[in-house]
């Protein structure tokens, strides 16, 4: 595997969430990649799932070699500037029907891949990344790569296995014994945590700017703390966490090493926030395929410091920053960046208008009862 190494005391990490793209790509979508390469020279990618829009109907002749064309495409301006890059998966990737397997043998073909020991076969998304000093000899930072999975046999979000949290714990007990202590860590992976919805403030109906949950939330409202709107965050859908709580979070609290865990999968949503010692913090998404906030579609950069590796700096890079967005496919665009963000959304909508319906025709009918008086 390709030694990854601090390059003058620093290093560089983007995470691009949700490129969620169909077999021929939004050329959108490849701008904003390599606008944001070109820009940030970035010394790691990390791509944090749902890569591929597995469920479009453009994959359903010959879709592995459709998916290759597609990875081929958006991995193109990371491999013209040589920089590694590494990868996860999300829960539409294997919608594709080809197996999150067999996409790790295509991501393996392909230059600048950092093509790491995963945790085993069957796993291919879980890993970890060591980051070595300027000099390639001393392990200073530690990357813990996930995959999150899918949905469960409810329909749900599953939550990450309790395997998965052991490997993490083995893992990480290893990487300390070899480094005399543990390493700062950071931890990416697709679906938030339950432990998300400590990163935001519950709300009433009618507080401005406020969001509708779901699922065990359902009937509830939530909105960002003024410290993360004042850091540039936004939230515009509610975390669509697993139901059940495998305690993966508990986990990464119990030797302080892990800083922080950053998802994607809420397309919409982009923010930091603290909760028990612990950055929790959501990447929009970057894909122009799929819905998403407009031209803050985006990626999100990490700067780390050789001398102080357990203080990072993280920032968000945006369509609208880094050129006159104006987009390749106006109408395509303007439905997507309308469009609800989930099942539960359409629904919860039409029950409103029906409502709102419902309370209009019966004003309607009344003042017309006491007009004709």
């Amino acid at each position: 595997m390709q030694t990854l190494r601090f390059n003058n005391g620093t290093f560089k990490i983007m995470q691009i969430a949700d490129v969620q793209e169909s077999a021929v790509p939004n050329p959108d979508t490849i701008k904003l990649i390599h606008l944001a390469v070109e820009r940030e020279k970035p010394d790691l990618v990390i791509f944090t799932g749902d890569q591929i829009k597995g469920y479009s109907t453009s994959f359903k002749k010959n879709p592995r070699q459709k998916i290759e064309n597609l990875l081929f495409q958006v991995t193109e301006p990371l491999r013209e500037y040589n920089i590694p890059f590494a990868v996860t998966f999300g829960n539409h990737d294997r919608d594709s029907g080809v197996p999150n397997k067999e996409q790790m043998e295509i991501y393996r073909k392909l230059d600048s891949f950092v093509n790491p020991d995963s945790r085993n076969q069957n796993d291919p998304g879980t890993y970890s990344l060591l980051i070595k000093d300027s000099e390639g000899k001393k392990d200073i930072f530690c990357l813990y790569i996930i995959d999150s999975n899918a949905k469960d046999e409810n329909g749900n979000y599953a939550p990450v296995t309790k395997e998965q949290i052991e490997w993490y714990k083995h893992e990480r007990d290893r990487i300390e014994s070899v480094n005399n202590g543990c390493l700062p860590s950071l931890v990416f992976q697709h679906i938030p945590l339950p432990e998300y919805y400590k990163a935001i403030r519950k709300c009433s109906y009618f507080t401005k700017g406020r969001v509708e949950a779901f699922g065990s939330h359902k009937n509830e409202f939530y909105k960002l703390f003024d410290d993360s709107v004042a850091d540039g965050g936004f939230m515009l859908e509610s975390p669509a966490t697993p139901e059940i709580n495998n305690g993966e979070f508990d986990a990464f609290k119990e030797k302080g090493d892990v800083l922080g865990i950053y998802v994607g999968h809420d397309h919409n949503n982009s923010f930091v926030k603290k909760v028990d010692g612990i950055d929790l913090g959501y990447t929009q998404g970057a894909g122009f395929s799929t819905y998403g906030p407009g031209g803050n579609r985006g990626v999100r950069i990490f700067e780390l410091n050789e001398d102080v590796p357990a203080q990072y700096h993280t920032y968000t890079v945006t369509m609208n920053d880094l050129c006159d967005y104006k987009a390749a496919k106006p109408l395509g665009e303007f439905i997507l960046s309308h469009a609800p963000s989930s099942v539960a959304q359409v629904k919860s909508t039409a029950k409103r208008l029906a409502v709102s319906a419902i309370a209009i025709g019966s004003v309607y009918i009344g003042l017309s009862r006491l007009l004709r008086k």
